[in-house]
């Protein structure tokens, strides 16, 4: 079988928001159990200089979508950024994975070439080709915000383990 940019990319995008979804609702029934509500975990933070809790799972959506959009040439469907709930941050995961559906088998095949203008901070951009723009940058940026995602929720006492990680979506 012939690894392509699609192939390398799509599933891993996929796979990872589904193990993200799962994380979430582990966490949902760990508040539910312990007697809180699980929207006390959107401000969580490691440092106050760090985006909190909901905003990882924004940024791990975005990172996905947006990637996904601009490798293709495909319109990402545009969110407003405004989950003050739990329930909202599961939707957005739910909606990103929607639409990563849609996307055709062979998106990005063909365009590896193809030079990319991505934002880096709040005044920058980079230009990359396609193939480098999700290989170093997309995919890096998505699984770091699904790990901190992640890591506060292990932190925060929801049980939660490489297994659930890396294979959520099957445990």
């Amino acid at each position: 079988m012939t690894t392509t940019l699609t192939s390398a990319t799509l599933p891993s995008f996929r796979t990872g928001l589904i193990n993200l979804s799962h994380c979430l609702k582990k966490a949902a029934a760990h508040a539910e159990k312990r007697g809180f509500s699980a929207d006390a975990y959107i401000p969580l933070r490691f440092a106050p200089d760090m985006l909190p809790f909901a905003s990882q799972i924004r940024i791990a959506c975005d990172s996905a979508k947006n990637g996904t959009a601009r490798a293709s040439g495909l319109e990402a469907p545009r969110f407003a950024d405004d989950e003050t709930t739990f329930v909202q941050l599961q939707e957005r995961i739910d909606n990103t994975l929607a639409w990563l559906e849609l996307v055709p088998p062979d998106a990005f095949d063909g365009r590896e070439t193809m030079e990319i203008t991505f934002p880096v901070g709040k005044n920058k951009t980079r230009t990359v080709a396609a193939a480098v723009y999700l290989r170093r940058h997309a995919l890096s940026n998505f699984f770091f915000h699904v790990v901190v995602a992640y890591s506060l929720l292990r932190q925060s006492g929801v049980d939660l383990g490489k297994t659930d990680y890396m294979l959520g979506a099957e445990s």
